[in-house]
């Protein structure tokens, strides 16, 4: 049986440099320049990136280091579906400053445990000011924990997601030629809700097969684009 989505508003997803997500970084950078025909910007070090990616220092070494790097854990997969879920109406900042308070709060995303909670736990989460407050998102973080585990008698979680990995990758030279969502991002939010997620809209799946490397929506020109090992540049 299929778990309805109780996450109200829009599925905005998490990719960093879209609207909803871009927060603090969305400043021209303190780079010397732009391509002509690109969105990215040269920064001091001589490294391209995009523009939410130049000028703040976290978010510049979450894209050095983190963004678009393959993840093939459950618990890694499982933390990344849970902050894009709370992430859904507010920047992607706001969540990368938050990130260790969550972890600390929901025990290193360890869905043998997150699954395990209670009403004490959500009260505990409720009343903690490091995380989003939010009692649809947490009980969606619960409900996907025991969904997560329900799943490795089915191959596991990593390998669902990781099943939606289409053929090509787009090859955007600007921000605004990076779709926010695909065929393959409908049929991973279709595949999830029926295994019992919530708050796994279209959108938000796309975002996170961006961010775990199913995708390479790095920009051409970008020095990550075609660093994951998944994709050519």
């Amino acid at each position: 049986m299929t778990t309805p989505d109780p996450r109200p508003g829009p599925d905005t997803g998490a990719r960093p440099d879209a609207d909803p997500r871009t927060g603090t970084g969305t400043g021209t950078g303190t780079g010397t320049g732009t391509g002509s025909d690109t969105d990215v910007v040269i920064g001091e070090d001589g490294l391209a990136r995009p523009a939410w990616a130049a000028s703040d220092p976290m978010l510049r070494e979450y894209y050095d280091t983190e963004w678009g790097m393959p993840v093939r854990d459950e618990q890694g997969m499982y933390e990344r579906i849970s902050l894009e879920a709370f992430q859904a109406g507010l920047s992607w900042a706001t969540i990368l400053r938050k990130r260790p308070a969550f972890r600390t709060a929901f025990d290193g995303f360890d869905p043998e445990v997150v699954a395990r909670y209670g009403e004490a736990e959500v009260e505990r989460l409720m009343a903690d000011a490091g995380i989003v407050r939010n009692r649809a998102k947490i009980l969606a973080t619960i409900t996907n924990a025991k969904a997560t585990l329900a799943l490795r008698e089915k191959g596991g979680l990593v390998d669902l997601v990781w099943s939606f990995q289409p053929g090509t990758t787009p090859a955007p030279r600007t921000v605004a030629e990076i779709p926010t969502r695909s065929p393959e991002s409908t049929a991973l939010s279709k595949a999830l809700r029926k295994e019992g997620f919530a708050f796994v809209g279209p959108t938000t799946m796309f975002a996170l097969m961006e961010a775990v490397g199913i995708l390479d929506t790095h920009l051409l020109g970008s020095h990550r684009r075609g660093t994951s090992g998944v994709w050519e540049a």
